[in-house]
C-alpha cells in the first residue's frame, strides 16, 4: 500500500471514528435527559402525594357530596329514570367541580411554588355491582380528555400520570346489595418543564459541547496533519518523477557514448575521439548541475550565506536582462525602470541566479513578452516580472515557493525542471529580509513582485 492510500485510509478512517463518537455522545446525552426526565416526573408525584392523599383532604364536604351524586345516579339507572349517557353527563358535569378545581390549584400554588403545574383529575371507571356480580359497566375508558372531572389541563399529550384513586360505594336497592367501584386518574404537565430539566442537565451539556468541540477540533488537526502529510507525499513523488525524467537523457548519453568509445576505430579518429569526450564532459556537467541545485536548495534562508556588496539596482538589473536576451534572442524582454541610480546592498551572485529563474519560469510556462518594472514603493526597492503567459490557478499560488513544487495545468509536465526554481527565489529573497509575491489569474499571465530594502 502506498503512502497516499495509506493516508486516505486514515482520512477515512479518522472520519468514521468522528461519527462514531460523536453518536455516542449523543446518545450519552439522549440517556441522561430521558434519566432526567424520569427523575423530575418521580420528583412531581412524590411533592402532590404529600399534598393530597384524597381528595377529602381539600373539602371532605365536597367528597361527601360527589358520592351521594354517584349514589343517586346509580340507583335512579337501576330503577330505569337514567341512561348511560344521563349518568355520564351527571358526573362530568356538576357544580362542584369549578370548586374542587380552583381548591386544587391553590394548594399547587401554595406548596409547590417553583412549579406552575396544569392538572386534569378524568374518570376512568363508572362500574356497578349487584350481589357481587357485575351489573352494569356504564363506561370503561382509556384516559381521556372529555371524561375530566376536575382541572385546567386542555389535552392529555404531554401530560404525565401522578397517581390513580379508586373509590367504592356500598347501597341497598329493592333488598338486594349493591356495590359501585370509580377509578379517577390525576394527570399533570409542568409548564416549561423541558427548560427545567435543560438547566439541570447545564454541566452535562457544557460537558458534552466541550468533548464535542474538542474531538472537532482534535480531527481538524489531525486531518490538516494527514493532508499536509498527504502533500508532501505527492510532492515527493513528483520530485522523484521528475529527477528521474532529468538523470534520464544524461545517463542514457554517457551509456551510449561510453560503448562508442569501446570501438577501436572510434578511438584512433581524433576528431570523432575528441566529440564524443565532449559529449561525455557536457552530460557529466549536466549531471553536476542537477546535484548543485538539489544540494543548493537544501538550505534555509538562514543558512544562506551571503557575500553583499554596494550595487546600483538599476545596472544591475540591466545586465541581467541582456544576458537573458542573447540566451532568448525570441523574448520581447522590455525594461520599465521607474527608479534611477538606486544604491542596494546585497549578494550579486544569488540574485542574479534567483532573478534569472524568475525570468526563465515565465518562458517555460508560455510567455512571449516580459516586462521588468521598478518602483519605490514604503521605502522598499520594488522589481516586478510581468509575463503574458499562461498563469497560475488562485488556488496554486500558495503552492508556488514550496520545495519540489510543480504547477499541474495544462501540458506542463512536458517541461522539465524539479520544482526548485521558485523556491530557491524565496529563500534568496528572504534571506536578504526581503519579500516576494505573486499575482495571476488563470490564462491572464502572473506577476512576480520582489521587495528588497533601501
Amino acid at each position: 500500500m502506498s503512502m497516499k492510500q495509506r493516508i486516505n485510509l486514515l482520512i477515512a478512517f479518522s472520519v468514521v471514528a468522528l461519527f462514531v463518537l460523536m453518536t455516542v455522545q449523543c446518545y450519552l446525552v439522549k440517556t441522561a435527559y430521558e434519566y432526567k426526565v424520569a427523575q423530575f416526573h418521580t420528583q412531581i408525584k412524590n411533592e402532590i402525594a404529600q399534598i393530597t392523599n384524597n381528595y377529602s383532604d381539600i373539602d371532605s364536604a365536597l367528597v361527601s357530596k360527589k358520592e351521594t351524586l354517584y349514589k343517586s345516579l346509580s340507583e335512579k339507572y337501576m330503577k330505569g329514570k337514567n341512561t348511560r349517557l344521563d349518568i355520564k353527563n351527571g358526573v362530568l358535569n356538576t357544580e362542584i367541580q369549578n370548586i374542587i378545581t380552583q381548591k386544587l390549584q391553590r394548594k399547587f400554588e401554595r406548596d409547590l411554588p417553583n412549579f406552575k403545574i396544569d392538572f386534569a383529575v378524568v374518570l376512568n371507571k363508572f362500574i356497578l355491582y349487584k350481589n357481587q356480580q357485575k351489573a352494569d359497566t356504564i363506561f370503561s375508558e382509556k384516559p381521556f380528555i372529555q371524561n375530566k372531572l376536575y382541572g385546567n389541563l386542555a389535552s392529555l399529550n404531554h401530560a404525565f400520570l401522578v397517581r390513580s384513586y379508586v373509590g367504592t360505594t356500598n347501597g341497598t336497592f329493592e333488598n338486594n346489595e349493591y356495590q359501585l367501584l370509580t377509578e379517577d386518574s390525576m394527570y399533570v404537565s409542568v409548564i416549561d418543564w423541558e427548560m427545567i430539566i435543560l438547566r439541570r442537565m447545564t454541566f452535562i451539556l457544557i460537558l458534552s459541547l466541550f468533548s464535542i468541540v474538542t474531538l472537532i477540533g482534535l480531527f481538524v488537526i489531525a486531518i490538516r496533519a494527514l493532508i499536509k502529510q498527504k502533500k508532501v507525499s505527492d510532492v515527493k513523488t513528483d520530485f522523484i518523477n521528475n529527477i528521474t525524467h532529468e538523470l534520464k537523457t544524461p545517463l542514457a548519453t554517457l551509456g551510449i557514448s561510453t560503448k562508442i568509445l569501446a570501438q577501436k576505430s572510434i578511438r584512433d579518429n581524433d576528431e570523432n575521439f575528441n566529440s564524443i569526450v565532449n559529449t561525455i564532459s557536457r552530460q557529466n556537467n549536466r549531471l553536476q548541475n542537477l546535484i548543485d541545485q538539489v544540494m543548493a536548495n537544501s538550505l534555509a534562508e538562514n543558512e544562506i550565506e551571503l557575500q553583499k556588496e554596494k550595487i546600483e539596482a538599476e545596472d544591475f538589473l540591466l545586465s541581467i536582462v541582456n544576458d537573458f536576451k542573447i540566451t532568448f534572442p525570441k523574448i520581447n524582454l522590455k525594461t520599465d525602470f521607474q527608479t534611477e541610480k538606486t544604491i542596494l546592498v546585497l549578494d550579486k551572485f544569488h540574485l542574479t541566479t534567483a532573478f534569472l529563474n524568475v525570468l526563465e519560469n515565465a518562458v517555460k510556462y508560455g510567455s512571449n513578452t516580459i516586462t521588468v518594472r521598478t518602483k519605490i514603493i514604503e521605502k522598499q526597492f520594488s522589481i516586478s516580472f510581468e509575463d503574458d503567459g499562461i498563469g497560475i490557478a488562485k488556488n496554486k499560488q500558495a503552492l508556488l515557493f514550496e520545495k519540489f513544487y510543480r504547477v499541474e495545468q495544462g501540458n506542463i509536465h512536458n517541461t522539465k525542471g524539479l520544482g526548485l526554481g521558485l523556491y530557491y527565489v524565496d529563500q534568496i529573497v528572504k534571506a536578504h529580509q526581503g519579500s516576494i509575491n505573486v499575482i495571476s489569474d488563470l490564462g491572464k499571465g502572473a506577476q512576480f513582485t520582489i521587495l528588497l530594502k533601501v
